[in-house]
């Protein structure tokens, strides 16, 4: 009895121990099913609690609160399962509890909430800076109390960050600036930044949110502002466009701030605005010397020079202004001449220039996440070994990518817009008769009798027999995707439907705001976030649309864009409330629900063919409802075409793999118009390089205002804007396998297709902040012309391995910039060494003809893999694993390719084909977009292993 005794008392010892380390029960934890909770003792930042819950071994989700209950409500954007069988260790010492996965170990400070995130061996990966403010501070929003929510980390040596979203600023690598994330025609806002350094963040918050640098900016006059010798402001003289010796108007000017509708009061009652020109002079300066960024604001034609020198040149439509960030370097008290000149957009225009400036020394190193309105501090750590485990871990959390139909891989044709049945008929036979490929048509806004916005119905004089016409567009093998907005116009039968039962935002109707077309029509948009409303709204499109044999749909204005250039104040007036709660709370979601309710109503309706939506504004979590956004309204202008690359990327990184852009760019300068032959020349190269750039992004589309964008009507056959164009076009199809196999890797591996230079060559800091070039896929360095009349552009071939020049295969060496050529005709186009390139042949659509012969590009010098991947095309059996797989790999120490055995098996899939393989090595000339090659050798392939060498087949 003694000695049982004694081993009862070590074992209960040892549970005792055990307990104690593995974090059973403590006084200052809770572990939970799927976590754990820790109250803290002494928080400045007002943290009473914290619950961390591993969502696998790479991803933490974690919660803050200032009060006892953690809130249960749902995520709009967090779809994942709570698991109960994740395992986890957690302990607490020194003053800290420790969670620890396989790979993540996170630290929280008893003491003060501090949260720090180490990889598994221990490697600081993130932690939250000790420059602690109130990370939740009390508010109330439309009656609703709220906190204001703030977060901030400390920044590594060379850490960059990317992501946010979809902005026009150029930047391709957010550290040390401020990025506004909130919904607006041009920006997108998605609250997901990945680093360079392992690891990603998403921050589950539907309010107006600032990342990155989160200060105020400040008026102009934060700096010491000179007009001569007078000190104190800064001088506009406003003179006669007619006339420009014709002073009209000098005045002293120290704020810029006529950002909106709502500032139009400040322009001088005496002078219209369309007939002046205004220019501000003046010498800026500073007693602390750094780097001072400039927020302009515009609308017009807009120049900004520095000591002479032009660091802005841009223009915009009034009713859609743009923003740009200028950067000016100030040395201590040295002057520095500034001159701004703006022509503005008619009779209502816009400008703005605030002023952020150096970052103090406290903040340098730190990135910060602050959002207007929520209830917790909650966002989910996501480690990874490379970007694109990173972007896995936030598809783990918000939902797969689905898989897009193939067809929408192909061209779209569109403009601003076919306003008849007819039009349409005649765009589709040109392209057929031409001999140009094409996949879609679209047909933009304005379909309906002009009173009866958000009626879903054609008007009967201009579209006779629409159901007629989308059966002949389908004869053709062309699809129809039409424009469908969130907004009805007051007086006909939808609205009525709508609005009684209370499922309309009724701020605008009871303002009195008249929309643009004809003489103005009383208008609102439908509440999105109401599910009921959601379904009554898909039920209208089924009805109405759907069932006359869309294909797909254009989802504009989803910002919510109620009313063109409002301050956001008054935006968020127009959407409250929301179904969900204060629009304030939930301002940048609404582009996501409404994508929500028309997904799912569409599989509910036909689960078979591919739901295609394409929406102006997105969210975190978009991807799982077959969305993809484009780029907005942005101007025909070459910098505009630039901030593309940027904008694409950084979206891309934000975890959504569908994007396009308006080739050619959406609004149009008048001299475009009717232009001189000069103007008309740049009008042609413009939309050439736009084209050529375009032809490699997820998905290639072409609109925008008039002049007309089909590329008979940019330039006539034979010119060489023409010739480039359908060149590109038919290159575009022959890449099919390749595009499409990328498409396939979005959902199966949840791969990005439009990848930043940091995905592929993180260690390479130069190439990875370059905001002029891009990757399409693993293989294709993609460097668009970015300037009028260049026929060189400088590119930076990324370091650590070899280049291959698309056209010719000439091999050049990475880590070197180079003086590329440029042609009219051609854009730098670079294959990786190591690459494997698919090509097939020829097509005037993506389903003509089966995908055979191949012709399979092997890029050597370095070991190379390519997973080839097929399935119907148009349906969802791939979830149910209907498709397949034929993984190449390419050893560079023997010359072999391996092809392996076919993975896998779908209705109408070829069992035998012909491999036409190319080795392309150093010192062979060999164009990757030939389809006859005299080195190639044939591989016919039954679904068997099959081995082929340089000399034999074996």
């Amino acid at each position: 009895m003694r000695k049982i005794r004694v081993n009862s008392v070590i074992f209960i010892c040892a549970v005792c121990l055990y307990t104690h380390v593995s974090g059973q029960e403590s006084k200052n934890f809770v572990r939970t099913g799927t976590g754990v909770e820790i109250d803290i003792r002494n928080s400045y930042s007002g943290i009473k609690k914290i619950r961390l819950e591993p969502v696998n071994d790479q991803i933490i989700h974690v919660t803050q609160i200032s009060g006892p209950v953690f809130n249960t409500k749902p995520s709009l954007m967090a779809v994942w399962k709570k698991n109960t069988g994740q395992k986890f260790t957690v302990k607490e010492e020194n003053g800290q509890v420790r969670l620890a996965t396989g790979a993540v170990n996170v630290n929280v400070s008893l003491e003060n909430g501090l949260i720090s995130f180490h990889d598994d061996a221990g490697k600081l990966l993130l932690e939250q800076s000790q420059q602690m403010g109130a990370a939740m501070v009390p508010k109330v929003f439309n009656g609703e109390s709220s906190y204001q929510i703030t977060q901030l980390f400390n920044a590594a040596d060379q850490e960059a960050y990317y992501g946010l979203g979809q902005h026009q600023q150029s930047m391709m690598n957010y550290r040390g600036r401020r990025v506004d994330l909130i919904q607006y025609n041009t920006d997108i806002a998605v609250p997901f930044v990945v680093s360079n350094k392992g690891y990603g963040l998403l921050w589950d918050n539907y309010s107006i949110t600032r990342a990155g640098d989160i200060r105020d900016y400040e008026p102009l006059s934060t700096l010491r502002l000179f007009s001569g010798k007078q000190e104190g402001w800064i001088t506009a003289t406003y003179t006669s466009r007619k006339n420009p010796e014709k002073v009209l108007l000098t005045a002293p000017v120290s704020e810029i701030s006529m950002n909106w509708l709502t500032d139009q009061h400040k322009w001088p009652k005496e002078i219209i605005m369309a007939d002046a020109v205004v220019t501000y002079e003046g010498l800026l300066e500073s007693d602390l010397e750094g780097l001072y960024q400039l927020q302009l604001k515009y609308a017009g034609y807009i120049k900004v020079w520095f000591d002479d020198k032009l660091v802005a040149d841009y223009w915009r439509q009034a009713w859609n202004s743009g923003s740009s960030t200028i950067d000016l370097p100030l040395e201590k008290n040295k002057k520095v001449k500034f001159k701004m000149e703006w022509i503005p957009d008619g009779g209502e225009s816009y400008l703005g220039l605030t002023c952020l400036p150096p970052v103090p020394e406290n903040l340098k190193n730190t990135f910060g996440l602050q959002s207007e309105s929520g209830n917790a501090v909650d966002y989910y750590f996501i480690q990874g070994n490379n970007a694109d485990q990173v972007i896995s871990g936030y598809r783990q959390v918000t939902g797969k990518a689905v898989l897009m139909p193939k067809w929408a891989m192909g061209f779209w044709q569109s403009r601003e817009r076919y306003k008849t049945q007819q039009d349409i008929q005649q765009t589709v036979k040109e392209f057929r008769d031409r001999k140009i490929p094409l996949d879609n048509i679209v047909l933009d806004w304005s379909y309906w009798k002009e009173p009866e916005w958000g009626s879903q119905e054609f008007d009967p004089a201009r579209f006779k027999a629409p159901e007629q016409m989308i059966k002949d567009l389908h004869a053709q093998h062309v699809n129809l995707m039409i424009s469908v907005w969130p907004k009805f116009n007051s007086g006909h039968d939808t609205y009525a439907q709508m609005d009684s039962q209370n499922f309309l935002y009724r701020r605008n109707i009871a303002d009195g705001r008249k929309d643009w077309i004809g003489n103005g029509y009383g208008n609102t948009f439908y509440d999105a976030f109401n599910p009921e409303a959601r379904t009554a709204f898909w039920n209208l499109m089924n009805k109405r649309l759907y069932s006359k044999g869309i294909d797909a749909w254009w989802m504009d204005a989803t910002e919510p864009d109620m009313h063109s250039n409002l301050p956001v104040e008054i935006r968020k007036d127009l959407m409250n409330p929301t179904y969900a709660g204060s629009s304030t709370t939930y301002f940048n979601a609404f582009p996501l629900v409404n994508a929500k309710g028309v997904y799912e109503g569409q599989r509910a309706v036909n689960p078979n063919d591919r739901v295609f939506i394409l929406t102006r504004s997105a969210y975190a979590g978009l991807q799982r409802y077959a969305a993809a956004a484009w780029s907005g309204d942005i101007a025909s202008r070459w910098e505009d075409m630039k901030a593309q690359i940027s904008a694409g990327v950084n979206f891309s990184l934000s975890g959504m793999p569908y994007w396009t852009m308006d080739i050619g760019g959406f609004s149009v300068e008048k001299r475009y118009e009717q232009p001189n032959t000069a103007d008309q020349e740049e009008w042609r190269e413009l939309n050439t390089r736009w084209f050529q750039f375009g032809a490699f992004v997820p998905l290639f589309r072409s609109h925008g205002q008039y002049p007309f964008r089909e590329i008979y009507n940019i330039a006539p056959e034979g010119h060489p804007a023409y010739r480039s164009m359908l060149y590109y076009n038919k290159l575009r199809y022959r890449l099919m396998p390749y595009i499409y196999s990328l498409a396939g890797q979005s959902y199966h591996q949840d791969y990005t297709i439009m990848r930043g230079l940091m995905m592929d060559f993180p260690n390479d800091m130069k190439a990875a902040n370059l905001n002029d070039a891009f990757m399409f896929g693993p293989s294709v360095l993609v460097s668009p012309v970015l300037e009028y009349k260049a026929t060189k552009r400088k590119v930076y071939l990324p370091s650590g391995q070899g280049w291959y020049d698309f056209y010719t295969g000439q091999f050049l060496k990475g880590g070197q910039d180079i003086q590329a050529d440029a042609p009219y005709e051609r854009m730098p186009l670079y294959i990786k060494e190591g690459s494997i390139l698919p090509t097939g042949p020829d097509l005037q659509y993506t389903a003509e003809k089966k995908a055979d012969p191949l012709t399979i590009l092997v890029y050597t010098g370095k070991d190379a893999v390519f997973s080839l991947y097929e399935d119907e095309g148009t349906n969802y059996n791939y979830e149910k694993g209907a498709f397949s797989q034929i993984d190449f790999s390419y050893q560079e120490s023997t010359g072999k390719l391996t092809v392996a055995d076919r993975k896998g098996e779908f209705p109408g899939m070829m069992k035998s084909r012909t491999f036409k393989v190319v080795f392309v090595s150093p010192g062979m000339n060999v164009a990757a977009d030939q389809q006859d090659h005299k080195s190639a050798q044939t591989l016919k392939y039954t679904g068997k292993k099959a081995i082929l060498s340089k000399n034999q087949i074996k």
